[in-house]
C-alpha cells in the first residue's frame, strides 16, 4: 500500500470531496523519508539561492527506498508534492531525487538530468538491484 489513508479521508474520496492539502498531509505522514528528503532539497534551494538541488546518497534501508519509489512513481503524489513545494521533481535510479526551481533557466538542466544519457551515466554496480 502506498499511503496510510485515514477512514475520514477515504470517506471524503468516496464522496468526491478531496482537498489537496489533506492529501499532501497524508503523503507527509505516510512517506516520512521521502517527504523529509524532498523538504530538505527544497530548503537547500532556498538557502543556497540556487535553482537546482539533488540527493546522491542512497536511502538507508529498503523501507526508505520504497517510500521514494512510491512518492515519485505516482503521478498524483508527485504532482501534489510539486504543487505543494512549488518545484519540479526529477528522479533517477532508486534514490537520486532532484528539485528544480520553476524558472525558465532550469529547463535545460532538467532536460539534461532526465535524459537517456544522464540515466546511463548515473548507473553503478551498487545500484544494480535497487
Amino acid at each position: 500500500m502506498s499511503l496510510d489513508v485515514s477512514p475520514a479521508l477515504l470517506e471524503k474520496a468516496e464522496r468526491g470531496e478531496v482537498d489537496e492539502r489533506e492529501f499532501v498531509d497524508c503523503v507527509r505522514t505516510s512517506l516520512p523519508y521521502a517527504w523529509n528528503l524532498i523538504s530538505s532539497l527544497v530548503a537547500q534551494l532556498q538557502v543556497d539561492g540556487t535553482s537546482f538541488a539533488d540527493n546522491q546518497v542512497p536511502p538507508p534501508d529498503e523501507q526508505a527506498r520504497g517510500q521514494l519509489l512510491r512518492a515519485l512513481a505516482s503521478d498524483a503524489i508527485r504532482g501534489a508534492l510539486q504543487r505543494h513545494f512549488g518545484v519540479r521533481l526529477a528522479f533517477q535510479n532508486c534514490h537520486r531525487v532532484a528539485v528544480f526551481a520553476p524558472v525558465e533557466e532550469t529547463e535545460g538542466r532538467f532536460e539534461r538530468f532526465t535524459s537517456v544519457r544522464a540515466q546511463l551515466l548515473n548507473q553503478s554496480p551498487e545500484l544494480r538491484d535497487c
